[in-house]
């Protein structure tokens, strides 16, 4: 089925123009018309219709649809989309998908029919038809934290690899040996990338992984402390437990606190994902640091661009293990940041 891309290059002309001759916008001329209109022809080019109801005339509004806004990593990135859009002249509509494709089309639908200049996505791990045909038409769309496997849309994201194999290599010299993963959802990407990062850290090494230190969660406190207190009645328990997430962490610290148990003494515990009050925990929490602020200004920038129909890439940021007490670090250790840290790359 053609895009409006497709049209686009047969036409020569930008996707902007396209749009604009197919809105019926007066600001085109009628040679240029008559390329457009033929080329869709030739290519027998529809739209669909919510993108049908994206009008040319600039609003000055982006939509952002997030995976769950109870997650405090979440809430963040809104925060700094807001404060970016908002020094760009843009206004910012929030949609909050709680993890759902439905709930997800829902709003993708509601901010494309309000007319939404562009749209900031963290998708759920279903490809539905609505953001296939909404990447098809060649709207200004970001996927933002997470990505969707074939489909040709500028990311903006963190890399945790090089952090995890950080934290992996701070624990193993610490002395730890039977460390334990609670993963997010496999058909997530983020879910995905940090349990295999995990695995790849163990084996580089030279621990093992028994088939009971890997639990799958769900990006959930309650997951997180059901996967715990399955980790905790193992004949032979985690020295460490590591969260995929900072809800899972606050899952597997209830679980942890109700049993009587102490960190790091009886069980070590760290997470992926930093919070700002892991550091008045007692032990503050070891935690790897995604550049949350970053992402969310970074995204907002390269949608900017595509707005303007310019060239964009994918962007792809660091993350960082911040280093605290809750493994079995000496007292006195104080915050730092541990590891290498990569430079941004782009893809």
């Amino acid at each position: 089925m053609a895009s409006v891309k497709d049209v686009a290059r047969r036409a020569g002309v930008s996707v902007a123009t396209v749009s604009r001759v197919l809105n019926d916008s007066a600001s085109v001329t009628a040679a240029t018309r008559a390329r457009v209109l033929e080329a869709v022809a030739e290519l027998g080019y529809r739209r669909n219709a919510v993108a049908r109801s994206l009008r040319t005339d600039a609003t000055r509004t982006l939509g952002l649809v997030i995976g769950d806004i109870l997650n405090p990593f979440f809430t963040e990135l809104a925060r700094a989309v807001e404060d970016e859009a908002r020094a760009l002249g843009y206004s910012v509509v929030i949609g909050n998908a709680d993890e759902r494709p439905d709930r997800q089309d829902h709003y993708v639908r509601t901010l494309l029919e309000q007319r939404v200049d562009g749209l900031l996505l963290c998708p759920t791990a279903e490809i539905t038809p609505l953001v296939r045909d909404t990447v098809r038409d060649g709207l200004p769309l970001v996927f933002l934290d997470r990505t969707l496997p074939g489909l040709d849309v500028p990311t903006v994201r963190a890399e945790g690899a090089a952090a995890i194999a950080a934290l992996v290599r701070h624990l193993r010299d610490l002395g730890h040996r039977r460390i334990a993963f609670i993963s997010g959802p496999a058909l997530l990407s983020t879910g995905r990338e940090r349990t295999e990062a995990f695995a790849a850290a163990m084996e580089a090494c030279g621990l093992p992984v028994p088939g009971g230190h890997l639990e799958a969660g769900d990006f959930q406190a309650a997951s997180g402390r059901s996967a715990t207190a399955r980790l905790l009645d193992l004949p032979e328990a985690p020295e460490v437990i590591v969260a995929g997430d900072n809800l899972m962490a606050l899952g597997a610290l209830d679980e942890i606190r109700a049993r009587g148990l102490r960190i790091p003494r009886d069980v070590a515990l760290a997470c992926y994902d930093d919070l700002p009050w892991f550091t008045h925990l007692d032990p503050p929490v070891t935690a790897i640091a995604q550049p949350v602020q970053e992402l969310g200004r970074r995204a907002v920038r390269v949608l900017a661009e595509r707005i303007e129909d310019r060239p964009v890439e994918s962007v792809v940021l660091p993350s960082r293990l911040v280093v605290r007490r809750s493994c079995g670090e000496p007292a006195g250790t104080g915050e730092r940041d541990a590891g290498e840290r990569e430079g941004s790359v782009r893809a």
